[in-house]
């Protein structure tokens, strides 16, 4: 199987090293170019075509934001996966809305930064869920505004869930909904007492069973499905 092209875009030299060092020991992956800002990148995606490109956000000359807008246009193929050290609501939603398909913070664990480039690789958009708490607050917003200023109830109309919780053992409930409430792999692995591989592919089964493709998706569910409650 064809590995995962990877371009490492970021204005420290110490810190692409660190990360290829990292990535290229991984089986399935493969660091094809490095970039030290955004306009490199751009050149460089639009010769190479990497599947995944790992973006820095604070660049000189060219920043990651500038950048993943502009390649939607050059290189709408390349999937941006952002690395930051921003955990900044205003840097989250700016890069979901110029295009990115994943956000992840330089204070993740590396078993994490691997699982969200292979999730974004595979065509998901990728959320650490330690930031699961904005898209809570995001999603609480819209169904406040959108019932007249009244907070949804049950038997109201809501969107249509994937599908039931039945489908799911109780082991994926109590995955799903620590994954929904923000916790990391390695962190419901060692509440549950199983590896964090684990934990990935309880993630995958949920995700398939509920026909749901992001951690976007995964947390509204828990939300109309009554696994998390909304304060």
């Amino acid at each position: 199987m064809k590995p995962i092209s990877i371009m490492l875009v970021d204005d420290h030299d110490i810190v692409r090293s660190g990360l290829k060092s990292l990535l290229e020991i991984q089986p399935g992956l493969q660091v094809v170019a490095e970039a030290g800002n955004g306009a490199i990148a751009l050149q460089k995606a639009a010769e190479i075509h990497p599947d995944v490109i790992v973006m820095d956000i604070t660049m000189p000359e060219m920043d990651g934001l500038q950048a993943t807008r502009k390649m939607k246009e050059t290189c709408p193929e390349c999937l941006v996966l952002a690395l930051t050290v921003h955990e900044d609501k205003e840097y989250f939603f700016a890069m979901l809305e110029a295009g990115a398909k994943g956000y992840i913070t330089k204070q993740a664990a590396s078993d994490e930064l691997v699982a969200a480039i292979r999730s974004v690789a595979a065509g998901h958009v990728y959320l650490q869920p330690a930031l699961a708490r904005w898209l809570l607050d995001d999603y609480r917003r819209l169904t406040v505004t959108g019932n007249g200023g009244e907070p949804s109830r049950p038997g109201q109309a809501q969107p249509a869930a994937a599908t039931d919780l039945d489908v799911l053992s109780n082991r994926e409930q109590q995955v799903l909904q620590l994954v929904a409430e923000g916790l990391t792999s390695p962190q419901i692995a060692e509440k549950l007492g199983i590896s964090p591989k684990t934990i990935s592919r309880h993630r995958d089964r949920i995700m398939k069973r509920l026909n749901l493709h992001s951690s976007t998706d995964l947390v509204k569910f828990a939300i109309r499905t009554g696994l998390i409650e909304i304060r």
